[in-house]
């Protein structure tokens, strides 16, 4: 993980996709699926700027995902 010019966080990723709650973990933005269940169903989780309530959303190479004043964008490799 990085962060680049654009106060964006990359999150670097082996395979075609990452799920939206997989990700959340990943970044360490929340501290268990259970924390990321939550955030995503009440609205507080955007990709590609709008608000997305589904844990399981594929997220691929180039989207970017908002959660608390955050940005973190998927590359990958």
């Amino acid at each position: 993980m990085e962060k680049n010019n654009n106060n964006i966080q990359n999150i670097q990723i082996h395979t075609e996709f990452i799920k939206l709650q997989e990700l959340l973990k990943l970044a360490n933005a929340v501290d268990s699926g259970g924390a990321a269940k939550i955030a995503i169903q009440t609205g507080q989780v955007s990709v590609n700027g709008e608000i997305c309530p589904m844990r399981g959303k594929k997220l691929r190479d180039g989207d970017i995902i908002s959660y608390q004043n955050k940005n973190y964008q998927i590359t990958a490799k």
